[in-house]
């Protein structure tokens, strides 16, 4: 039975009519203009096209369907964009996307829960559990069994699919990243990060920068003989050697990293210690490692050396800092801020050298590092959903199931042949420079790709064995695509790609850690249980108090007080329950 035990939600705010009004006609199909009505997939109304028998749909019978991400992102220009239509009428569906705006991704899905009025298809984020307890997912099981929707079946591994179980026993939601067809071919480093500018280690003749130590000791000779540097437009702006994110969910920028420098991997929630015993959760939050860290964070922030306003600035002031160039360096997910190298292209400031690259720290030197993850990460906390407001599930899933056809792959990542992407005599995709500063223009972009980021998709190499799925992933087309002084920090390090600048251990994380990752049970506690409770509250503690910790007069006084309000959350329970997940993943595995 489902959990029902579920804070109940508030009434209607301004924020809740506003995203009602947003989504308003939400699974309705849009009115065709034949005498079929609804959805056609075959018979008169479909014609061949040239291309291995695939099918286009006639434009009056294109059904408008609607989805809500609950993540920042950009919106196209729906029905007025080029690569959209083309997708459209492959698969019959042109899908209008609404991304998180103005809100929390929790504010966001209550909103539309109080509201009633539902998307046709939804990734709710941490907000998942709560659409599944309150009953408005459509059940993915038969779907997959069908045998009509080949795509989405082999998407995973039976045993894959089991782990998106809920505990009535059906499948909800299907994450669509971190899933590799073909060789794997990442030329990227997607996960967290200590991120420096290329030209900061250009300046100190690429020095090696192992420990935290040294990358702010960095940072201040850089800041002390360049405080000054120039936009886009020559305007003289103040550098920001360091800042950090403390907005919301994103606060992970300034909270996780002690896992890190202990030589982890981002088990997100809690460190896992699996040295020479069983496996052992570890609370981060309290180790020597964290107290060294935020001693570390507060000592530069007396220094002037931390951005000033970190603890107060939003998402899209981050975003607009690390776009304008001056900030040295910070801590993040790479998936966080990556829009910013199209801004940086379009406005020159790549070749100043004001691209990021990641360097692997650790607390001291000598030690492993695991920020790079090696081998697919199952996360089965959220994904996309099909709602019951849908008005032709059907149709839904075959729609999610054609974007992973190798043709809607090409169309929307890498764009048109000829006009977003040239192919040379042996087959390989590649971009010209002239090309890409285009595929980078924003008015371009709204009104011509179209790439459905939150949609199933592949990494890895594509039917036809020679190119990557994704362009970034293009060797090649990688190096090529690197402005001038990425170039040169590169061949000074002898690497190829991010992983290799970031040095962590070469390791495929399913076969070392077979329980990663723990943030994927993590991420979906509620307060039914006291381990629940326990994680939001140490949430709350935790966001409250870190900036206070970096910007105390008195940080021994400070971090004694943290130390009193974090126990108070009772962090031992949640500490209980992770260990008793991480007992059972083990011995799944075991039992494999």
């Amino acid at each position: 039975m489902k959990n029902k035990t579920m804070k109940k939600v508030a009434a209607l705010s301004m924020s809740t009519v506003l995203m009602a009004a947003t989504l308003a006609g939400c699974g309705q199909a849009a009115a065709p203009s034949g005498d079929n009505a609804g959805t056609t997939t075959g018979g008169d109304t479909t014609a061949q096209t040239s291309d291995a028998g695939s099918e286009t749909v006639a434009s009056g019978d294109i059904v408008d369907m609607t989805f809500f991400a609950g993540m920042p992102g950009t919106e196209i220009n729906s029905g007025n964009n080029e690569i959209q239509d083309m997708i459209a009428e492959k698969t019959g569906v042109r899908l209008k996307e609404t991304w998180l705006t103005g809100q929390t991704v929790a504010e966001a899905i209550g909103s539309i829960i109080a509201s009633g009025t539902y998307p046709d298809l939804i990734d709710g984020g941490d907000g998942c559990a709560d659409l599944y307890n309150e009953g408005v997912l459509v059940p993915w099981d038969e779907y997959l069994e069908s045998g009509k929707y080949p795509n989405l079946t082999n998407y995973y591994t039976p045993a894959e699919w089991d782990q998106f179980r809920q505990d009535d026993g059906h499948i909800y939601w299907c994450n669509v990243f971190q899933n590799t067809k073909g060789a794997p071919t990442g030329t990227a480093h997607n996960d967290e990060a200590f991120w420096i500018q290329a030209r900061v280690l250009e300046w100190d003749n690429y020095p090696e920068i192992k420990t935290l130590d040294q990358y702010f000791d960095l940072l201040e000779r850089y800041a002390a003989a360049n405080p000054k540097t120039q936009d886009a437009n020559g305007n003289e702006m103040d550098i920001i050697p360091y800042t950090c994110l403390c907005d919301d969910w994103r606060y992970f920028c300034i909270e996780n990293a002690p896992q890190f420098l202990d030589g982890y991997p981002n088990d997100g929630s809690v460190i896992v210690d699996f040295e020479g015993k069983d496996p052992t959760i570890v609370d981060y939050n309290t180790t020597p490692t964290a107290k060294r860290y935020f001693a570390k964070l507060n000592e530069e922030y007396k220094k002037g050396i931390v951005d000033k306003d970190f603890g107060t600035q939003k998402y899209d002031d981050y975003i607009q800092k690390l776009s304008n160039g001056n900030v040295l360096g910070m801590c993040d997910q790479y998936w966080d801020f990556q829009q910013i190298n199209d801004a940086l292209l379009t406005a020159g400031l790549d070749v100043q050298g004001c691209n990021y690259v990641p360097l692997g720290l650790t607390i001291d030197a000598g030690m492993e590092n695991r920020w790079h993850t090696y081998g697919d990460t199952l996360n089965t906390a959220s994904g996309i959903a099909v709602t019951t407001s849908c008005a032709d599930p059907d149709l839904a899933f075959s729609f999610l199931d054609k974007m992973l056809d190798q043709d809607i792959m090409n169309l929307r990542f890498w764009g048109v042949e000829g006009e977003d992407y040239l192919v040379d005599e042996n087959g390989l995709f590649y971009r010209t420079p002239e090309i890409r500063a285009k595929v980078a223009d924003p008015k371009y972009k709204a009104d011509h790709m179209c790439m459905y980021s939150y949609l199933p998709q592949y990494g890895g190499t594509s039917d036809d064995g020679i190119n990557a799925n994704l362009p970034e992933e293009q060797p090649s087309e990688f190096y090529d695509k690197l402005a001038e002084p990425l170039k040169k920090c590169f061949d000074a390090y002898g690497a190829k790609n991010y992983p290799d600048l970031i040095g962590s251990v070469v390791e495929d994380v399913n076969e070392t850690h077979p329980w990663f990752p723990m943030w994927s049970y993590s991420n979906n506690l509620d307060t039914s249980t006291p381990g629940g409770v326990a994680w939001t509250k140490m949430g709350e503690c935790k966001h409250e108090w870190l900036p206070k910790l970096v910007m105390a007069s008195d940080f021994e006084s400070e971090w004694n007080n943290y130390m009193a309000a974090y126990e108070g959350c009772n962090p031992q329970d949640f500490l209980s329950q992770m260990q008793e997940e991480l007992d059972r993943r083990v011995a799944a595995n075991a039992g494999n």
